[in-house]
């Protein structure tokens, strides 16, 4: 049977294209459209769907109005966002995806390009995606202020008792969909005095990067920068993969590590991919590297841990199927016998803090 299919955009020539690419698969069929938030909302109250596709800027109401009256009304359902790559739309995208959009899709500037295989074969496996993501779940402002309160008690208390961890540690995170929203229960619980530089690769198109960076950077006390070619690691700083490009680290001459951006092409479908920051590890002289596995589709960071796992000492945690919001990339790893530890989300922060430690006040 058919995924019910929703599409949302003030364009005429967008729902078209959207639509024929959506019914040339036979898994989905486009049931209804919409010209905005208003008319989305009244069909999505009366209607179920197995996703939508949701364009951001509309009139009337956008999508991100819509997305906050669903929220209001706590109609939970499978959102897709069309966005545009501009700093803005990068932007609003995150904002989109905080609110309880599963993923994204780049709408490209030129209409004619939506016409491309690339496009519509991106289109339909993301959407491929969502229809069988988890739908949101809406938490009330106070509960979300609760459990922030919890777990910033669990790290001070983490962070005054765990000390200095021997060694030279690296943590490097892989994740995809999902991940954005997941890492905000991660990133920002981090101390500044942790001990140890964090890579992270997100699976994100090139122009979005920067802004996941920026807004992970205000939130957190750790330093989030996104990754730059020739960057040295520093304890306590988070260096997110450059969106369309692949992360490594290199030693200099200096005995210093440094990001090494590369273009080579996409692994496991994506770029970045997590494999090769992982596999870039391997001749490295860390003592212990933390690898953790967060929510996401596919089997991307698998092949990377289990090559790096054969060179040097390392820590794998996956997070749970519970809280994934895709449950692939981690069940790769557990299915590969790799994990060392499932935990849920709200805990991937503290089991870090444990394994590298924080420097000495």
């Amino acid at each position: 049977m058919a995924k019910k299919i929703l599409v949302v955009d003030d364009s005429a020539l967008m729902r078209r294209v959207f639509c024929d690419i959506i019914n040339s698969d036979t898994r989905f069929q486009v049931v209804d459209m919409a010209v905005n938030g208003l008319e989305a909302f009244d069909l999505i109250s009366k209607n179920q769907y197995d996703a939508v596709v949701l364009d951001v800027n509309m009139p009337k109401m956008n999508g991100l109005e819509l997305m906050r009256k669903l929220r209001q009304y706590k109609i939970s359902v499978r959102i897709m966002v069309a966005s545009t790559a501009t700093s803005e739309g990068a932007k609003t995208t995150l904002d989109a995806l905080e609110l309880g959009a599963l993923d994204f899709i780049h709408k490209p500037d030129n209409a004619a390009d939506c016409r491309e295989d690339s496009f519509r074969d991106q289109l339909l496996r993301i959407l491929s995606v969502v229809v069988n993501g988890k739908p949101p779940v809406y938490e009330t402002q106070e509960q979300q202020e609760q459990q922030i309160q919890i777990n910033r008690k669990m790290v001070d208390i983490l962070q005054k008792n765990v000390g200095k961890v021997p060694g030279k540690k690296l943590v490097a995170i892989a994740s995809s969909t999902g991940g954005p929203k997941a890492l905000q229960s991660v990133i920002p619980k981090l101390p500044a005095q942790l001990d140890a530089p964090v890579l992270l690769v997100q699976h994100m198109p090139k122009g979005f990067t920067a802004s996941l960076a920026e807004r992970l950077n205000t939130l957190s006390e750790v330093t989030v920068k996104e990754a730059a070619d020739g960057m040295v690691l520093e304890s306590g700083t988070v260096y997110v993969a450059k969106g369309g490009l692949h992360m490594n680290v290199r030693t200099s001459t200096a005995g210093q590590y440094t990001i090494q951006l590369s273009d080579e092409p996409s692994r496991e479908g994506v770029k970045p991919c997590a494999n090769y920051m992982y596999e870039s590890l391997m001749d490295s002289r860390f003592d212990n590297i933390v690898c953790v596995v967060m929510t996401g589709m596919g089997a991307d960071g698998t092949e990377g841990i289990r090559n790096l796992e054969s060179k040097k000492q390392v820590h794998v945690i996956a997070q749970d199927q519970a809280t994934s919001t895709v449950y692939g990339m981690p069940k790769s790893v557990v299915g590969a016998g790799l994990a060392d530890q499932v935990v849920p989300l709200e805990k991937i922060a503290q089991e870090i803090i444990l394994r590298v430690g924080v420097k000495n006040q």
